[in-house]
């Protein structure tokens, strides 16, 4: 699979894609709201992507910027072909990915100097902390931080964090993350949660990570998630992995969509083996009216974007 995440004019997200899956979104785009791919690294890095625009009966544009605005490249194409092999090279980092295309430099304009933020070192501090806390539990995008850190410390007569400033300092955090994550050897706990996760789904069981804001939220709208076959499910919240990132082990909320104790504690059953066969612990007494607790558990989740 090729590290990338590739995003469609109507509203699709696709991460870690095959080459073969990308050829396929390339030569499929041209209709009518779905004329474009936006294709950015895992992690995703600030000024660093590359996308494509199609219109049925026309050429392909092909852009990619390189660290920076002012490094913003773009070419056309006369059919798919060349596109495919220019976004795969890409995609793999390769040395002379850009060969055989004519670029030319794009003016974006002047690059606006984001000036400095004009805050105590208490507020300072509490909104660097309110960041980090979600960025360390892996699952915000740099656009879902910076709209954080602009909201933050907002009051009905005080914006204090200009758009401009959020995405800097987003963009700050999330950086020194992807160097922090750059050191770490293998499979992390989280990524093995993924693998039990991935199992469960195709045994039956809706399987979903982050999913809402709370307790309450997540099991209003678990049931909308579930095909028709789906048996049951199992789910934690946000709050639930703001608790694992700061170390207190990862609750899961599960249960049986027939809403029968003996449907839950089967879930529940299937979900501890499915934890347990990818090497996590559980805590859980069998009750199904209690919740399961994945612990001890390492939360080193890497970074999408």
């Amino acid at each position: 699979m090729l590290a990338i995440v590739v995003k469609t004019e109507n509203w699709q997200r696709h991460v870690r894609v095959s080459a073969e899956r990308l050829a396929g979104m390339v030569r499929g785009i041209g209709g009518e709201g779905d004329r474009f791919l936006l294709v950015q690294r895992v992690p995703d890095l600030p000024d660093d992507f590359a996308q494509v625009w199609h219109e049925a009966g026309g050429n392909y544009t092909l852009e990619h910027r390189d660290g920076a605005a002012d490094r913003h490249f773009q070419t056309t194409a006369d059919s798919p072909g060349a596109v495919i092999d220019a976004l795969t090279g890409w995609a793999r980092q390769e040395d002379v990915w850009d060969a055989g295309l004519a670029w030319s430099l794009l003016d974006m304009g002047p690059t606006q100097e984001v000036p400095p933020l004009d805050l105590d070192e208490d507020d300072r501090e509490e909104l660097e902390r309110q960041v980090r806390e979600v960025l360390v539990g892996g699952y915000a995008s740099r656009a879902e931080l910076a709209d954080l850190a602009e909201e933050y410390l907002v009051t009905a007569d005080r914006q204090p964090v200009s758009r401009e400033q959020a995405a800097a300092l987003a963009d700050r955090l999330w950086l020194e993350r992807v160097a922090e994550q750059a050191a770490w050897q293998g499979e992390t706990d989280p990524e093995r949660l993924t693998r039990a996760f991935t199992a469960l789904q195709q045994a039956g069981v809706t399987a979903r990570e982050n999913f809402a804001c709370c307790r309450n939220c997540g099991q209003a709208e678990i049931g909308g998630e579930g095909g028709p076959d789906a048996c049951g499910f199992v789910c934690f919240h946000s709050q639930c992995t703001d608790s694992a990132a700061a170390g207190h082990g990862l609750m899961l909320l599960y249960g049986g969509f027939d809403d029968s104790s003996e449907t839950t504690a089967a879930i529940g059953r299937e979900v501890v083996a499915a934890l347990e066969a990818v090497g996590l612990g559980t805590e859980w007494d069998h009750d199904p009216g209690r919740a399961i607790t994945v612990t001890p558990l390492d939360w080193r989740r890497r970074l999408v974007g």
